[in-house]
């Protein structure tokens, strides 16, 4: 980098013995021969020759070294990110929803969860069946223009059918057969086939927040965490760390609990994607580097949902406005209560039919359009 340094200052000021490109041509220049004015823009078409191969070695430098940048930034978050192999049995996999071919559309399924509850590691913990359920739980879909994102809530006790297990809330895949189960349960419930997983241990929100140097949300209802003196103002404010962890987890204090957490995490992930895609982030090599080390333990993606692919569309998604995502809840039908004296929340069938239609047309601006979400 010393080298680029010295062949900029050399390209502004001129080189180090005082030759400018800009100068006066001497008065017996006009009168002076043949060979010797030759010999003058001999002597000027080099340097112009110099000038133009420092510029390249220069930009061949800087491209180099930005490329050695990339590649080691993948390779460490490949290293310290977990990464989960679905292991679908034939059987399975056969039971699957099969997607069409020429359909370019994603869907990316977001699960938040508490690995402090047991003692297992990010990967170990979505295997099988675990000791515990997921905490949050969002479906991803990206249309195939890549013009947007739309981010949907799904509401963790809602009850719906669980294969092999029969009815039961939506979040109880996963502590019966972990996440492959709670993919195969979304498949079935849209009929949708889901291309990606992504996960992230709540601990991690925590770690971002700090390495983002904070994240700014527009708090709705102001409210003080459960058993703690943390409170949070209606308005604009600053989460970070502890309390950034305690906001995103918060539903008791809230008349309709796990609808304004849901909420609340949206919010949370919008503004850290914004202020992470922002251009003081992306500039800066050292806090990047700091956010990916420091938050990549808490990340588990599916076998082939590595670095490389995440960077791809990043680069697909860099015109989407982060601050103006399509985040809502999947509507419900109602509370009730459970033949086992669970409160539950009723499935919307309509709601269901509808997604799944948007899902696999990939024209869920439209429903959107036609169905606009309630505020929450």
């Amino acid at each position: 980098m010393r080298e680029v340094s010295r062949m900029v200052r050399w390209l502004q000021f001129g080189s180090p013995g005082g030759d400018d490109l800009k100068h006066e041509e001497p008065e017996e220049f006009l009168f002076a021969s043949r060979s010797a004015r030759n010999e003058v823009e001999r002597k000027r078409k080099k340097r112009t020759r110099n000038i133009v191969v420092a510029v390249v070695a220069a930009m061949l430098v800087c491209v180099l070294g930005a490329g050695y940048f990339v590649f080691d930034l993948q390779r460490q978050f490949n290293s310290k990110s977990n990464s989960l192999a679905l292991g679908f049995s034939d059987a399975d996999q056969e039971a699957r929803p099969v997607k069409d071919p020429d359909d370019k559309s994603m869907n990316i399924l977001m699960l938040g969860v508490d690995h402090a509850a047991d003692d297992s590691d990010g990967s170990a913990a979505l295997s099988g069946a675990v000791e515990q359920r997921s905490d949050s739980m969002m479906l991803v879909h990206i249309p195939e223009d890549r013009s947007q994102v739309y981010v949907m809530s799904m509401v963790r006790d809602m009850y719906v059918d669980i294969p092999g297990y029969g009815s039961n809330k939506l979040n109880a895949a996963v502590s019966l057969g972990g996440v492959p189960l709670l993919m195969r349960t979304v498949e079935g419930l849209f009929d949708t086939k889901i291309d990606h997983v992504a996960m992230v241990d709540f601990e991690g929100f925590k770690e971002l927040s700090t390495a983002l140097g904070g994240v700014t949300v527009e708090n709705d209802i102001p409210f003080t965490a459960h058993d703690t003196d943390y409170f949070y103002p209606e308005g604009k404010i600053d989460l970070e760390g502890d309390r950034a962890l305690r906001f995103v987890r918060e539903r008791k204090s809230f008349t309709n609990g796990d609808y304004q957490r849901v909420a609340n995490q949206r919010k949370f992930i919008a503004a850290a994607a914004n202020k992470l895609l922002s251009s003081d982030t992306l500039t800066n090599p050292v806090k990047l580097y700091d956010i990916v080390d420091t938050v990549s333990p808490y990340l588990t993606f599916d076998e082939d949902f590595d670095a490389a692919t995440l960077v791809g569309l990043g680069m697909q998604l860099k015109n989407v406005d982060t601050q103006n995502m399509a985040m809502f809840t999947m509507p419900t039908a109602g509370t009730s209560v459970s033949a086992d004296g669970q409160s539950i929340e009723l499935a919307s069938e309509l709601a269901i039919a509808q997604i799944g239609e948007a899902l696999r047309t990939d024209t869920m601006q439209k429903y959107l359009e036609e169905n606009p979400p309630e505020t929450e």
